[in-house]
């Protein structure tokens, strides 16, 4: 961290805390594909950073930071307390509370699933959100629909599949079966309430920790179909079955849930597509004509 970003995270501390605050330690962590992370050790505690360049990812802090706050504002699941975001012109940072990682339990894990239901009974009259935010790397639109199956095409699928065809890495044929899936829509996935839903809920975004809570992280929220959270958990080898029986206990899922998994998967792996490049086309490819 250089000596810019180290004043920037100072004064936002220090705004925060109202305190004056120094920086005394920084110990390096996994930061993922896109970001920086460090422990903070400061003189009002440990604290979690993590920074990237401002100018090829701008606001992204900004909404994963709000996107915290309203899963937070529900009071169901736990998620680490934002501290602040800011930058020094350069890079782009954001303060989190740091949590202590422990080793996840059946019964965490149980009631990670009821907290997760919980939060998605907080609904709202579209699908959608009033602003844009990030899945991974790649912006990700959330401009609001009254139909599920028009938000999923218009929000979702279109601009991965745009991104994908002026990169070259679908098939022409590929794209005429998914023009055919998503007419079909409306007959294959059973209509849902708008659902408040963390949106990249795979297994690397949940963090059991010492306190005994499951914490969820990294959020791509938005109002969706709910679905689209348990598909995604299943995505990478799924949740443990615990976190399943406990989220069916509190909000249970409409008949046949899994069978609709791979339609739902399509955003993410067409994420994938656009990020990794074409190891996952024929992932997409088959679960397309499977529909089709």
């Amino acid at each position: 961290m250089n000596e810019s970003l180290r004043q920037a995270v100072m004064a936002v501390l220090e705004k925060k805390l109202n305190n004056p605050t120094d920086i005394k330690v920084t110990r390096p962590l996994g930061g993922g594909d896109i970001n920086y992370a460090l422990m903070l050790e400061t003189s009002t505690g440990k604290y979690f950073l993590k920074y990237n360049s401002a100018s090829r990812y701008p606001g992204m802090f900004k909404a994963e930071a709000e996107g915290l706050k309203l899963m937070q504002s529900t009071n169901t699941v736990a998620v680490p307390d934002v501290v602040g975001f800011g930058d020094d012109g350069q890079e782009a940072f954001l303060i989190l509370q740091y949590l202590e990682k422990g080793y996840r339990s059946e019964k965490m894990m149980e009631q990670a699933g009821r907290q997760l239901a919980f939060m998605h009974k907080t609904t709202a009259p579209v699908f959608g959100l009033e602003c844009d935010n990030y899945i991974g790397s790649l912006p990700q639109k959330n401009t609001r629909y009254a139909k599920w199956s028009d938000f999923f095409a218009a929000s979702r699928i279109e601009p991965m599949l745009r991104m994908a065809r002026e990169k070259g890495l679908l098939d022409p044929k590929i794209l005429r079966a998914f023009s055919n899936l998503l007419a079909r829509l409306d007959e294959l996935v059973p209509a849902e309430p708008p659902a408040l839903v963390h949106g990249d809920l795979w297994g690397g975004n949940y963090l059991p920790c010492t306190d005994g809570k499951v914490y969820l992280i990294d959020p791509a929220v938005y109002f969706g179909h709910r679905e689209m959270d348990l598909a995604m958990t299943m995505l990478f080898g799924g949740f443990p079955e615990a976190f399943y029986e406990g989220y069916e206990a509190v909000f249970p899922l409409q008949k046949k849930w899994k069978k609709r998994i791979d339609i739902h998967n399509l955003y993410p792996l067409l994420v994938h597509v656009n990020l990794f490049g074409g190891g996952y086309v024929s992932s997409v490819a088959s679960i397309v004509n499977k529909f089709v």
